[in-house]
Order: C-alpha cells, then sequence, then structure tokens
C-alpha cells in the first residue's frame, strides 16, 4: 500500500492546502479510533508549535477526537519531545504535535505518538490512512459519550522540571553565559526558563512569535543572527533549536558552529567515561562524517549507520539497544530521558561536560577533524536515473577511487525529485571530482 498522507515524519504540507480542517478532522476522528482502548476514558494530549495555522488545525483535531468519544487535553505551544514525554507521564492513550519542524510558517504538519512516546510506526500509519477517505459516521460517539476537551495549565512547567532534572545533580551553570535562540518557536519560553533556573545568564533570540516568524532567519537552519550575538556578548555559549527544538545546533565562544556529529562525539566520550552508555557505540546515518566513526574507533566504540531521518536512528537504537544517536543536523536522540530528539537536553547533556572539564566550549566540542564532505544535488523528471548503464559505471567507479578511505552515498530526496550526491575523503580534490563525475552521468540520463 502506498502511502498516501504519511511521510518519514507524519504529515506534512502547506497550510489550508495539504494539510486542511477537514484533514485534520479526519486525522482526530481516525487516531481517535484506533486508540480507543480498555473501559476508562480515552484521552489524548495535543501541543503545537507557533504557526498562525496551529490555532484551525488544533480546533479541527479537538472536534474530530471528541467526536469519537475521546477527551482532550490542550498543551498549547510545546517541544516536540515535549509532547511525547507528556503522552507518557500523563497516560494519555496518544500524542499530537502540529508542527513542521524547521519549515516556514506556511507549512504545518501533524506527528502522532503512542501511549508509550514513540512516533508510530509504519503499519499503525497504514491503518489511519485506510479510515481517513472513508465515511466515519456510523462510528461516531453517542450524544452522552462525546469528548471533552480542557487547557492543561502546568503542562510547561512539568517540562521544565524534566529537562532540568537530566541534568548531573551536582552541576549547575552558575555564571555560564548563554545566547539562546528559540527560532520563535515551540521552546521559546520553556528553554529560557529551564536555563535560567539551571543559574545561566540567558540572552534570548528568537522569542516573540507573530505566527509568521517562525525559523524566519533564526534557529538551527539559520544561525548567523545567533553567531553575530555570541560574538558580541562574548558569551560563553550559544543553542539554536528549531521551530519544534527537537533538534539543536551550537555555537562556540568563538562564533565558530558546531554540528550533530562533533555534539554526539562530545557525549559518547563522556557516557564511556562513566559507564552509561548501554551498548558500546552509538546510532547515526550514512550522513555523518567519517571524522565521527574514526573518532569512535579510538574509543572503542561502533558507529551504527542508517537511513537519513531520526526515525531510523530511532528504530535501530529500540531494535539493538543502544541509548545514544541521532543525525549530523542536530537531531539528538538520548533514550534515557527521551523517545524522540530533544534539542534542550542534548544542550544541557553538553553543558554538563562543559562544567566538568571546565574548558571552554571550543575545545570540548572538537573532538575530531571532519573530513572533506561535498554534497551536490540535481534535480530530475522522474524515471530511474540512479539505475542508468553510464550512472551505475560513474557510481562504482567512483568508490574505487575513493576506496576505504572514503565513502560515496547516493539518494533520492524524500520530499522533492532531487538526488543527492555525498563524498567525502582526506583528499578533497579527489572528493569532488568523484561528486562531479556522477552528477554529469546524473545530467545526461535526468534531464
Amino acid at each position: 500500500m502506498v502511502r498516501k498522507y504519511f511521510g518519514t515524519d507524519g504529515i506534512r504540507g502547506r497550510a489550508n492546502g495539504t494539510i486542511t480542517p477537514q484533514l485534520a478532522l479526519k486525522v482526530g476522528q481516525a487516531a481517535g479510533l484506533m486508540f480507543q482502548r480498555g473501559d476508562h476514558r480515552n484521552r489524548v494530549v495535543i501541543g503545537k508549535d507557533t504557526r498562525l495555522s496551529g490555532y484551525m488545525i488544533e480546533s479541527a483535531m479537538q472536534a474530530g477526537f471528541t467526536s469519537v468519544g475521546i477527551d482532550v487535553l490542550l498543551l498549547g505551544p510545546m517541544p516536540t519531545p515535549a509532547i511525547a514525554m507528556l503522552t507518557r507521564a500523563m497516560r494519555a492513550d496518544l500524542g499530537v504535535m502540529i508542527s513542521a519542524s524547521h519549515n516556514p510558517y506556511e507549512d504545518n504538519g501533524i506527528k502522532l505518538f503512542g501511549p508509550d512516546g514513540f512516533k508510530l510506526g509504519d503499519e499503525i500509519e497504514k491503518e489511519i490512512e485506510a479510515l481517513l477517505d472513508i465515511d466515519l459516521s456510523g462510528r461516531l460517539a453517542g450524544s452522552a459519550d462525546l469528548g471533552r476537551a480542557k487547557r492543561i495549565d502546568d503542562a510547561q512547567g512539568r517540562y521544565v522540571e524534566f529537562a532540568k532534572r537530566t541534568m548531573p545533580r551536582n552541576i549547575d551553570l552558575d555564571g555560564m553565559r548563554i545566547v539562546l535562540d528559540c527560532a520563535n518557536g515551540a521552546a521559546h519560553k520553556v528553554a529560557p526558563a529551564a536555563l535560567w533556573e539551571l543559574g545561566a545568564e540567558v540572552f534570548p533570540l528568537g522569542v516573540e512569535p507573530d505566527g509568521f516568524n517562525i525559523n524566519k532567519d533564526v534557529g538551527s537552519t539559520a544561525p548567523d543572527a545567533l553567531v553575530k550575538k555570541v560574538r558580541e556578548l562574548r558569551a560563553d555559549i550559544g543553542i539554536a533549536l528549531d521551530g519544534d527544538a527537537d533538534r539543536v545546533l551550537i555555537v562556540d565562544e568563538k562564533g565558530h558552529t558546531v554540528d550533530g556529529d562533533q555534539l554526539m562525539a562530545v557525549i559518547a566520550r563522556s557516557w564511556r567515561e562513566d559507564g552509561r552508555l548501554a551498548q558500546p557505540g552509538i546510532v547515526a546515518t550514512i550522513m555523518s562524517n567519517l571524522g565521527l566513526e574514526r573518532f569512535l574507533g579510538g574509543l572503542g566504540l561502533n558507529l551504527a549507520r542508517t537511513a537519513v531521518g531520526d526515525r531510523y536512528v530511532l528504530e535501530h537504537m529500540r531494535e539493538h539497544g543502544y541509548n545514544l544517536g541521532g543525525e549530523q543536523s542536530g537531531h539528538i536522540i538520548l533514550s534515557d530521558y527521551s523517545s524522540t530528539g530533544d534539542g534542550l537536553v542534548a544542550a544541557l547533556q553538553l553543558l554538563a561536560v562543559v562544567r566538568r572539564l571546565e574548558k571552554p566550549v571550543s575545545q570540548v566540542c572538537h573532538c575530531f577533524e571532519p573530513l572533506p564532505q561535498i554534497l551536490k544535488n540535481i534535480r530530475y523528471n522522474g524515471g530511474q536515473p540512479l539505475s542508468a548503464d553510464n550512472v551505475v559505471t560513474a557510481i562504482e567507479d567512483g568508490r574505487k577511487r575513493l576506496g576505504a578511505n572514503g565513502r560515496l552515498v547516493i539518494r533520492p530526496s524524500g520530499t522533492e525529485p532531487v538526488i543527492r550526491v555525498m563524498g567525502e575523503g582526506d583528499d578533497r580534490d579527489l572528493v569532488e571530482t568523484v561528486v562531479d563525475d556522477v552528477i554529469g552521468a546524473l545530467r545526461k540520463t535526468a534531464a
């Protein structure tokens, strides 16, 4: 069955285009019917980021859930990882996050979490999809069995306390100067509060959402403003979250950005020294730098690689018992604490290491020298260009030329008609030549 609505991270698209009130209502009804269980009053928690369309989608989903007899707990603007945590903590049968993550305000999305706080698997999503295009009027609740809805006032405080408890008890942030960029998104209240309560001097950016400015020139995908502010204030560190705060980017005291690979390296080394790694290694995607793999190898740790997407990282972690994984983009999954990526908690783990070592962030976060990594994209107009003989030959030749000291990754984008070609190795000129040769072969075929 080809999936019509769900992608790799829930349902996502243009608000009032793909994501309409009608669709949101049907998703509420379908998911509500799927998660009715036991003889208790079933309930769902719903959170959102700060997009204007969040009000529309929230109201439509509330109507959908209550129409099939599900009680609704409205949490307001909250990070995605907070919704995952509160779904479990509040013994809800289902969790919903209304967000399009790092996308611009025009887009929105619907992410669903099961009662265990984990994103729904493919099979359950397919079952929900099967209900979206059929008439559900015969399965609506009776007049006396409709669900109720109410707003929860203390949800933000509960998440702040949860995040603070992930810090070691003997470590605080007294005297630390932190520039915090919340992307005008879901964490604009909880993240500054958590850092300030831990003792930091917080200089906030991106904490004035207006419904339109989420991720606009701020946040982890646009760090220039953060870099400038860190240098201007001579701060100890800059922390940038994205619109729903499930990813993080770090800026050191010199104004240099630190990606998810370096952050995973810091946490992996610290947890190994403390005996906290559940397995002798971590999980990352095929896009993580070979330098990370070599660094971990030097510690006696392995790097298990998955397809691109935090859901694939998490699936591998759960299947094989890892408790640390993530993506180069800054999705860091610490399964001892969270069932999804949590930008704030990942940043707190780094801050704990910085305080314990009493070294500047630039030293703590420079675990390895990244290998030259070149990524280029080429658009294609349908068909299967990767199976063309000249493309196959170019890929095979490129991998032979890079040898064991390099990597060549070719993959179609999951969101647009683009093929991504990534090469890395010790010799930048060779890597660029190999990538260009594959792009050239694709260009002849994909036109």
